[in-house]
């Protein structure tokens, strides 16, 4: 193990005493090397605010890192691989074709590789390969503590990030979790979190439910068979809490191809139990369908999971600027758990996406956009672009009345049924039961009967719908400047696709 030490004036000291005592502030920030014969842990344990911890590139850490509290403040402990020659840059995102050139980070056991102390702060962790012993049932990374163990916030691990690493179970085996986001103040962005799959029960790329946030999910790649993200899902230890001030933004959140038919459990690709303020923006999300639930791909499902959290709540989410494609169905949304007490699900907006490829026939599933279940509060659907080969309808809707919902400018195809609710005909006779109040214009929906539907929207034939595009048939819906369709207030109607991210 290597250390340097350079001091911010390049005076030499002539007393061993004082230098000591000045390399006890962050001033004299380190760089340590450690091999991987070198006790990493000890090394962490002594770490200060500013020093650089490198590994080797390449070289594998065996063992199950604990990230402690340090003492002071002031800037991150940062440990990263000691070359940086052809890695990603910051705000790049790395992939398995790094994984030579990554130090690796791999337990030797079930027990996570890398995992925080109660209370740990001001760590960030960049370019490594994160693995586990083969079957783990639990984290590859924890981030704080899901279990009762974490029951105060002071306990709170806080100013993390994973930046740029590779998180990941291994081909074929069984893996519960890549990353553990129970955390205030974190960040994970451009890394690549993936084969986190499971036999019989949930798994996750990332899950988060005992810490409250804010978190940041960027620029990641994210495979995981259960629940590619979710928060919420068991009932928080801390009193009070909800995960909030959650941002999910340009990431690519899919599941491999051939996970389909396999032994794992899949469900669903974002799903949201316990959260508060949550942007979801700029991703691209594809690829799920019919398999152990029937293919929603975008779940607002709010539980008091095990009956100890009345307080559990879905509100405040924006869905905006995504590109969802080749799945079974769309989005989801509960106004209350079924099961146990808790907060009404509420102010939901869904914008500016492009949904395509939506296709009960490839996918399974009932190829429904939108379905509403207990009675959700202020729901808006503005300006999307939604393409259904094959749909039992539009929106489908169950339960008790939606008040406050908006249906606005959006390109959409009708399908079977449409608009329609539990015990009613679609259209009109749906909205006076189930949407009092509800604003629905500007729309442009196809194949639907206009006569049963209210006035102010457009209600083409499919195949003048689809001549309206620039090339429906090979997936460019962007309207031809001659579109028949100008929109409310002269804007035309459908997502803005110049701002939705590219496969």
């Amino acid at each position: 193990m290597r250390t340097s030490v350079s001091s911010p004036d390049g005076r030499r000291l002539a007393a061993a005493a004082l230098l000591a005592a000045l390399m006890s502030t962050p001033a004299f920030a380190r760089t340590i090397a450690v091999a991987p014969q070198d006790n990493l842990q000890q090394v962490l344990r002594t770490a200060r605010p500013g020093d650089v911890i490198t590994l080797e590139n390449g070289a594998v850490y065996s063992g199950n890192f604990v990230l402690p509290q340090i003492d002071g403040g002031g800037d991150p402990v940062v440990i990263r691989p000691a070359r940086l020659d052809g890695l990603p840059r910051a705000g790049e995102r790395v992939s398995p074709d790094h994984a030579r050139l990554l130090p690796r980070l791999r337990s030797p056991n079930g027990a996570p590789a890398l995992r925080t102390a109660p209370g740990a702060s001001g760590w960030r962790v960049e370019l490594l390969e994160m693995t586990i012993m083969p079957g783990g049932s639990g984290e590859i990374v924890a981030l704080g503590d899901g279990s009762s163990s974490q029951r105060h916030a002071s306990q709170v691990p806080h100013h993390l990030t994973i930046d740029r690493c590779y998180i990941h179970g291994e081909p074929g085996e069984p893996q519960k979790r890549c990353v553990a986001l129970n955390s205030a103040h974190t960040t994970v962005t451009g890394s690549y979190i993936a084969d986190c799959k499971a036999v019989g029960q949930d798994s996750q790329a990332i899950a988060g439910w005992n810490g409250p946030g804010p978190f940041t999910i960027s620029n990641n790649y994210l495979a995981g068979a259960g629940e590619n993200i979710l928060f919420g899902g068991a009932d928080p230890s801390i009193p009070d809490l909800v995960p909030s001030d959650i941002s999910i933004t340009g990431n690519l959140i899919e599941k491999p191809l051939a996970w389909r038919n396999s032994r794992w459990e899949v469900k669903n690709l974002l799903e949201l139990k316990n959260a508060r303020r949550v942007t979801i923006s700029g991703n691209v999300i594809r690829h799920n369908w019919q398999a152990a639930q029937s293919g929603w791909s975008i779940l607002l499902t709010v539980r008091n999971q095990d009956g100890r959290c009345p307080w559990c709540q879905v509100a405040q989410v924006t869905i905006e600027r995504n590109r969802i494609e080749q799945i079974a169905a769309g989005i989801s949304i509960l106004g209350a758990d079924d099961e146990h007490p808790s907060q009404r699900t509420t102010d939901i907006v869904i914008r500016h996406n492009l949904v395509r490829e939506l296709d009960s026939r490839a996918w399974g599933g009932s190829g429904y956009f939108l379905l509403l279940l207990g009675g959700p509060l202020n729901v808006t659907v503005a300006s999307n672009t939604i393409i259904q080969p094959h749909a039992s309808g539009l929106v489908q809707v169950e339960g008790p009345p939606v008040r406050g919902f908006v249906f606005r400018g959006n390109l959409a195809t009708h399908g079977e049924y449409g608009i329609i609710g539990t015990g009613r005909g679609p259209g009109r006779d749906t909205l006076d039961a189930y949407f009092p109040g509800a604003r629905v214009e500007g729309n442009v929906i196809a194949g639907a009967d206009g006569g049963r539907y209210p006035g102010g929207n457009a209600y083409p034939a499919r195949d003048d719908f689809d001549r309206q595009f620039v090339d429906a048939a090979k997936g460019d819906y962007r309207l031809k400047a001659t579109a028949r369709w100008g929109g409310a207030a002269g804007q035309p109607p459908g997502a803005d696709l110049s701002t939705i991210p590219e496969p």
